[in-house]
């Protein structure tokens, strides 16, 4: 016999054995199964770019390490899904730096049976952060080519939850309101009225705001209906187009 035939015959005997002990004894053989190379580039963005920047919520987290950001970016930028900058996709717009998109999901404070409408629905991404996060999220993309791409791509991975819609999001889904939180992902120059009077009593609507110089805000409405303002982080998004541009100044520009 070769060496090659006994080398067989060893592994053949030794998966009979396993399974005969497996049979007499009653126990599962456990296999430990490495993450493959996307689940580990996840984890250790989390880690390095999240955790570290004071993002605690274990949901949030969760659905961070689950979600599969190099599939809501273009192929050429796929090697850079996971690090710590945003990235260009179609329609001159971008997928936002995981940690803004942490930082954003955090702030809504969701329960599992929220119900969410997001304005500037991109790439996708963040609507697949959502979905995990929330029982159902409602996102209205400007872009048709950005709409009808996010919305195959979150079907394609499972987000019944989830629903796009092409338009104008600056009146957001009044038949689908009141909503527990509303994100919005591009940023107007003053807040969309409409928006804020979607707000469900305790619910938050978190939103970039300004020209050149940009806030990160959280507004909630309290039980009484008034709505406090929360000043977050400068950030830097694009701009809302549509309806919203009609408010925007000279010097704001």
């Amino acid at each position: 016999m070769s060496a090659r035939a006994r080398l067989r015959a060893l592994s053949f005997f030794c998966l009979a054995a396993a399974a005969c002990r497996q049979g007499k004894e009653g126990h599962p053989i456990v296999r430990t199964q490495q993450p493959d190379g996307d689940a580990a580039q996840r984890a250790r963005m989390v880690d390095t770019q999240i955790v570290a920047r004071g993002v605690r919520d274990p949901r949030v987290l969760a659905a961070m390490r689950k979600v599969p950001r190099h599939l809501f970016v273009d192929a050429a930028d796929r090697a850079s899904a996971y690090e710590d900058h945003p990235l260009p996709i179609a329609g001159k717009q971008t997928i936002s730096q995981p940690y803004i998109v942490a930082l954003m999901s955090e702030l809504l404070t969701l329960a599992p049976d929220s119900r969410v409408l997001e304005i500037g629905t991109g790439s996708g991404y963040q609507s697949a952060v959502l979905g995990e996060l929330a029982h159902e999220v409602y996102s209205i993309e400007i872009i048709p080519e950005l709409a009808r791409a996010a919305s195959e791509k979150l079907r394609g991975l499972g987000y019944a939850n989830v629903v796009v819609r092409e338009g104008d999001g600056y009146r957001g889904w009044p038949e689908k309101a009141p909503f527990d939180g509303i994100i919005v992902t591009a940023a107007p120059a003053r807040i969309p009225e409409p928006l804020l009077d979607q707000l469900a009593p305790g619910g938050r609507m978190v939103i970039p705001v300004g020209g050149f110089f940009q806030e990160l805000k959280v507004f909630t409405k309290e039980p009484d209906g008034r709505i406090t303002e929360k000043d977050i982080i400068p950030v830097r998004f694009v701009p809302m187009t549509g309806e919203a541009e009609g408010e925007v100044t000279p010097e704001e520009r």
